[in-house]
């Protein structure tokens, strides 16, 4: 049976890293963002590179009918998913309150409904199929609250802890869950010009190839660059209110404007 890895928000940034870092260790790939043209482009190029099966499925995971309806595909196209890559996301800035609820809800629905849903469904088929693995991305955000990027960090929060604990519920199910919580990388699409410069931002291609060796180790918590796992491990340390105001300073400070 052809076994794939299916990664969300696959057209760009960190997900189309993880996608040719994958495709160039000889995996099968099913591709999903929201956009059909660029995952087309994608998939052809991986193709003819790596010499891999590479699907691709133009998906809004922010609405629900259509995640539904592309997990009723999967379904039936009985394709064996063995590992799952939760890299769709969205950020907002700015004052929480100045933001437009639409945006607000989007978030919310990608960052940890869309996300949790899949892990439901993927992995109740894993669990048939005698196992799998399961990568969600979160972020260095996640250990700390997020003045500014309140929705954000709240959000990428609930995927660590979340995935945290799928990892221990699902440790005798032969499924194997990660979470990657990268610090910022670098992207075209979504540039913090101040933040890059004040923060070494590692590229795309750079936290790919860490994850995917980290995966390779089953590891739990993948944070690549060690300054990154110092920053991590710095709100233990402090006391929550001296916490939200640093990063709050920091948000606001780097925010683009």
């Amino acid at each position: 049976m052809t076994r794939y890895a299916m990664i969300t928000g696959a057209s760009s940034g960190l997900g189309l890293a993880l996608a040719e870092a994958l495709a160039r260790r000889g995996r099968n790939l099913i591709l999903v963002a929201r956009q059909r043209d660029p995952l087309e482009s994608i998939a052809i190029e991986l193709t003819q590179r790596f010499g891999v099966e590479v699907l691709f499925r133009a998906c809004d995971l922010g609405e629900p009918l259509r995640l539904s309806g592309f997990l009723l595909e999967l379904e039936e196209s009985e394709r064996y998913i063995d590992l799952l890559v939760n890299c769709a996301g969205i950020r907002t800035y700015g004052p929480f309150l100045a933001q437009e609820w639409g945006d607000e809800q989007d978030l919310i629905e990608v960052n940890i409904l869309a996300l949790t849903r899949l892990c439901h469904a993927l992995g109740n088929a894993m669990a048939v199929q005698g196992g799998g693995q399961i990568l969600n991305v979160a972020s260095l955000a996640a250990f700390a609250p997020g003045p500014w990027m309140s929705s954000y960090a709240a959000s990428k929060a609930y995927v660590l802890h979340f995935s945290e604990g799928l990892r221990e519920e699902l440790r005798r199910t032969g499924i194997k869950v990660s979470v990657l919580c990268p610090g910022p990388v670098r992207s075209p699409l979504r540039r913090v010009p101040r933040l890059e410069k004040g923060h070494r931002a590692l590229s795309p291609e750079e936290v790919a190839l860490h994850t995917v060796r980290a995966l390779d180790k089953n590891r739990a918590l993948i944070i690549p660059g060690r300054r990154n796992r110092w920053l991590a491990f710095a709100p233990r340390l402090l006391s929550r209110w001296i916490t939200r105001k640093l990063t709050g300073a920091i948000n606001q400070a780097y925010s683009p404007r």
